[in-house]
């Protein structure tokens, strides 16, 4: 696993909850597992860093050395240690080794090793000149070396000389490690010493050879006894502690680069590589052991074995070997270039079932034996103890062994179906599943040459395979598993499997392998790559599933093609779309593990988010009410998933689902009291602990104490005040409505005085009319009594003028014009039309007496023959009057007299 980080790391060392430490020539860096994080140092470079049992982390650079501590922000803060010195350093002095011992902290220069007691702040310096800056700790000793080659051993803080041997003349030490046998050196040539007492002799180890030339630049004793070499331009080299090499490694099998400037194994025994570009980081005790074919010779992986010392690998573009733990690369086997199906072992012959047929490979030799295309797979069975059974592109055929060879039979008449998967029946019937067409059952002839009868089931499921396990055939595909029922083709729901591979291992996502020599079969599902296998104490099955990443499951290449082979032991090889990987199921055990929560952050709105204290119970203002929680397992296995779990009590109590990302947001919550708790899934174990984080987000200041009180006043400031506004207006409203019921009322009255009024103008108006009536039938009888008298009087003129008739018509003369009469006339002409004589009066004070009485008749609409006899004169006589009349009223000419009158 390589880390494309910054060049030239000098040192690596594990501190902080198992976070990676890493000093280069730019700054300090950190790891947790999902994040780096760098820190500035005083200077550019960073030599040599190491933790202490006090959680400090001391770094050694140009004229520095001083520690780092972390601070409540999980941030690492640098404290200088020199600039505490008495004594001045020495001109461009660089630090380039760092020793704990105890209480004591011990910083190498070329020219001095300085120790410093973290407890008391002493301090001591010793001078130490040497050519390389190497200072080694055995046990609780302190070696190093001189710049005249010999080794020291600091003892009551002096140097003491050790080792002065011609053998170490011009050789540096990179190593210095203590095994049973005593104390053992590493010189730069790559040459190992022994010490035992005062005696130093060369060890000469079997890897000696592979060795040859190479330049040491450091060395790591790791915890299985093993030395592993980092050197410059040729990677590293793992020799074990019997001198043997192990393996090797370099840019060409992964690393980023050639040249190893540090070592260091963590805690998980992973070993990391400083490099001179980048980092690396190698699994030494991993279940999986990668083999990449970087140059794309082999192409994918569908079959492989391990025959008489040599691995076999066959792929989609040949057949390949090459012999086990050897470096050499692999060839391919001449005449089987092209596609690889199978690799079978059966009756000491390795069959290989390919594109163009069937071979039989002898001595790393391909002999074609069977020239029918395609074949899928071959099959041994006590239903025919003499034939091997074949499946290939169009159907089935037979191998026999003849005079000690395996040569073609027969193919089988009557089923040219592509038959990948088959299995024999125990009554000599071929079982054979086509994932698109079904299952077949065929019954052959008694000589095994064609086929009497076919059965037919359909399909069952998308992806299907079938399997014969413990006299039993098992169906599955990716959505359930069956079993065969044995006389006849039907299946039954395997509820042991069902509950195994999909309800506790998610399903399958692989057809399944068989691994018949300890009685299991694999399949990949979605939890990882399990196997079925029988429990030893009962009858009943169990399962394991191996946990794998996803970028392994994509590098599986084709879907339904998959390939798991046991080569030996408890090792397996699974081919990949660009090499294989090496399964040591010995080597799958459960670990431990703790998650941490590593940083905490708040934001407001979409602010830049700030750091916050790792301590619980913190305290947030409501405008950072946005939290940024980031977390890791720090595990560095390439070859392990982790998933995350998480929960914010006091929002949502329940687990979130499971996620691969350390990192989660909580935007915009609530004020109130949170409780963050999160944990994590590790190759599907759940870690030790759940990582907790407790935070108080405050009421916003419009909901604090103070404000509320505020409110609370304004609001029976407001209730009163809308109280008195709504008293006012109902008592408004009641008095508008009193005074419009007085109105009411006002007008009730004013309508019933009018009533009234109306009721008495009626009455006048009648008593008018009456009096009008009254008026007329006077007029009308003065008119008549008028023009009685007057035609009584020119009756009785007519007669000789004697005394006695002048005498009547005297009386007569006197009672035509009796102002008696006209008084009554004119009482009752003023009970009818009121104020006509005065206002007519006072309009035309001149008018006489006679023209008062003259307008009266005119208001009454009298015409001049009518008025003629009241007023005792002519009709002639009236129009005089009546002209007269106009004339003192100035009337226009236009303008009617009677017109006038009436209107007034």
């Amino acid at each position: 696993m390589n880390y494309n980080g910054e060049n030239q790391n000098w040192d690596i060392t594990q501190g902080f909850d198992k976070h990676i430490y890493i000093a280069n020539n730019h700054n300090l860096l950190e790891y947790d597992g999902v994040r780096w994080s760098k820190y500035n140092s005083p200077n550019a470079s960073i030599f040599r860093a190491v933790s202490s049992k006090d959680s400090l982390l001391f770094t050694g650079q140009y004229m520095e050395f001083g520690f780092w501590k972390k601070d409540k922000l999980g941030d690492l803060n640098y404290t200088s240690i020199s600039e505490r010195l008495k004594e001045p350093m020495l001109e461009d002095e660089e630090f380039w080794n760092i020793l704990t011992l105890q209480d004591w902290v011990l910083f190498q220069s070329l020219d001095r090793i300085y120790s410093y007691n973290i407890k008391t702040g002493q301090f001591k310096v010793l001078e130490a000149k040497s050519t390389k800056a190497h200072i080694f700790k055995v046990d609780e000793s302190i070696y190093f070396q001189s710049e005249d080659f010999s080794v020291y051993k600091i003892e009551n803080g002096l140097p003491e000389v050790i080792i002065e041997h011609s053998i170490l003349k011009d050789k540096g030490v990179v190593g210095m490690h203590k095994d049973k046998n005593g104390l053992v050196l590493v010189l730069d040539d790559a040459r190992f010493l022994r010490m035992n007492g005062v005696e130093v002799v060369e060890w000469k180890i079997p890897a000696a050879n592979e060795l040859e030339g190479v330049n040491v630049y450091c060395t790591e004793r790791l915890s299985d006894g093993s030395f592993v070499l980092g050197t410059i331009s040729k990677g590293i080299f793992q020799i074990s502690h019997e001198g043997e090499l192990l393996r090797k490694i370099d840019q060409r099998k992964g690393l980023n680069n050639n040249t190893v400037l540090s070592t260091f194994q963590d805690i998980d025994d992973n070993l990391w590589l400083g490099l001179d570009n980048g980092l690396s980081v190698i699994n030494i005790n991993s279940p999986f052991n990668e083999y990449v074919d970087n140059l794309g010779r082999l192409g994918l992986v569908y079959a492989s074995i391990l025959y008489e010392g040599d691995l076999y690998l066959g792929t989609n573009q040949g057949l390949f070997f090459k012999p086990e733990n050897s470096e050499v690369d692999f060839k391919m086997i001449p005449g089987t270039d092209g596609q690889v199906w199978s690799l079978r072992l059966i009756d000491n012959t390795l069959f290989c079932g390919h594109n163009n047929g069937t071979f039989s490979i002898d001595n790393n030799k391909a002999k074609l034996i069977s020239n029918l295309p395609g074949t899928w797979d071959i099959k041994a069975s006590k239903e025919y103890p003499d034939l091997l059974l074949q499946g290939n592109y169009d159907g089935l055929s037979f191998l026999k062994k003849e005079n000690g060879n395996w040569i073609f039979q027969n193919k089988i008449e009557g089923f040219n179906i592509s038959s990948r998967f088959f299995e024999v029946l125990d009554n000599k019937k071929i079982l054979v599943n086509h994932e698109y067409k079904g299952l077949y059952e065929l019954s052959l002839d008694s000589i095994n040459t064609s086929v009497n009868q076919i059965n037919t089931h359909p399909i069952m499921g998308h992806g299907s395979s079938i399997l014969k396990y413990q006299d039993s055939i098992i169906y599955t595909s990716l959505d359930a598993a069956f079993t065969k029922n044995r006389d006849s083709l039907t299946f039954t729901p395997d509820d042991v499997l069902i509950k195994y591979l999909f309800e506790e291992a998610g399903g399958i996502t692989s057809i399944l392998m068989p691994d018949n020599e300890v009685n299991r079969f694999w399949c990949f599902t979605h939890s990882g790559l399990s196997y079925i296998y029988p429990n030893t104490f009962n009858a009943s099955l169990g399962i394991k599933t191996i946990s794998i990443p996803p970028f392994f499951r994509r590098s599986l290449g084709v879907s339904g093609f998959e390939n798991l082979t046991r080569i030996k032991d408890e090792q397996y090889l699974i081919g990949i779309s660009n090499g294989y990987v090496i399964l040591d199921n010995d080597k799958t055990k459960e670990s431990t593990y703790t998650i941490a929560i590593n940083q905490v952050e708040s934001k407001s709105g979409l602010g830049q988010p700030e750091q916050i204290g790792l301590s619980t119970e913190t305290e947030l203002e409501y405008e950072n009410n946005s939290i940024v929680f980031n977390y890791s397992v720090p595990q560095f296995s390439k070859y392990s998933e982790v998933n995350y779990q998480y929960r914010l009590m006091g929002l949502f109590d329940v687990w979130s689902p499971w996620t691969s990302n350390a990192e989660v947001v909580f935007n915009n919550l609530k004020y109130n009291e949170y409780q963050f708790e999160v944990r994590a899934k590790v190759d599907n174990i759940l870690t030790d602990n759940a990582a907790k984080y407790s935070f108080k987000i405050n009421r916003p200041w419009y909901l604090s104490t103070v404000a509320i009180i505020l409110y609370i006043l304004a609001l029976v400031l407001t209730f009163l005040g809308v109280h008195r506004i709504y008293k006012k207006y109902y008592t408004t409203k009641q008095n508008r409505l009193l005074d419009l019921e007085k109105k009411k009322l006002k007008r009730k009255k004013l309508k019933t005085e009018k009533e009234l009024i109306q009721v008495k103008n009626e009455k006048l108006k009648s008593e008018i009319e009456a009096k009008n009536r009254e008026l007329a039938v006077a007029t009308m009888s003065m008119i008549k009594k008028n023009k009685f008298l007057s035609t009584i009087k020119e009756q009785l003129s007519q007669i000789d003028n004697t005394n006695h008739v002048k005498a009547v018509i005297k009386t007569i003369d006197k009672n035509i014009s009796n102002e008696d009469d006209w008084k009554f006339f004119e009482e009752a002409f003023n009970n009818a039309d009121k104020d006509f004589l005065k206002k007519i009066k006072d309009i035309h004070p001149e008018l006489t007496a006679n023209d008062l009485r003259l307008c009266a008749y005119l208001r009454l609409n009298l015409s001049s023959k009518e008025i003629a006899p009241l007023l005792n004169i002519s009709v002639r006589s009236v129009e005089v009057k009546r002209y007269r009349l106009r004339k003192k009223m100035n009337l226009e000419h236009e303008r009617g007299l009677v017109t006038y009158i009436l209107e007034l």
